[in-house]
């Protein structure tokens, strides 16, 4: 129901946004298990994968920082990044600013992996977004950028 007691019209916008959610647990849910289909080509789960992936693009963090950029939980991010350890794709470093939460930075190899990742899933979305315009892709980002950001700042009781 709207503010005014009444249920919103149909094709409102809060209608459209449920349209939005309704679209993107399904494609998460297959882009998940498309990812653990071929992580057989460089071995990356789809976890350590997100966690090279955050490192690549914003260098050197700490897994508390990790978890939180990602919303998951720290022991969740430790996991992944003992197993990414285990491979030889990131290794700890001191940290300047704090003594006991390290640093995890990509190794030589773990870079070498997740670019292979990131250069193989953009061969796929070239092939998938080939019609879709500059315009669409932008609105699209906004509005999950949107729903994202308040998401978080909303009270769902």
């Amino acid at each position: 129901m709207s503010e005014t007691g009444r249920d919103p019209a149909p094709g409102a916008p809060t209608d459209r946004l449920g349209e939005v959610f309704d679209l993107v647990g399904p494609l998460y849910r297959r882009a998940y298990r498309k990812v653990e289909q071929d992580a057989p080509i460089e071995g990356l789960p789809v976890g350590v994968r997100a966690v090279l992936n955050m490192l690549r693009e914003h260098g050197p963090m700490t897994v508390p920082q990790m978890g939180r950029a990602q919303a998951l939980s720290r022991q969740f991010v430790q996991r992944m990044i003992n197993d990414a350890a285990a491979r030889h794709l990131v290794e700890s470093v001191p940290n300047p600013a704090h003594k006991r939460s390290s640093l995890i930075r990509l190794t030589e190899e773990g870079r070498a992996a997740i670019d292979a990742v990131i250069d193989r899933e953009r061969a796929v979305l070239r092939r998938i977004g080939g019609d879709l315009t500059d315009a669409e892709i932008t609105a699209c980002l906004r509005v999950l950028s949107r729903l994202l950001r308040h998401l978080d700042d909303i009270d769902m009781d």
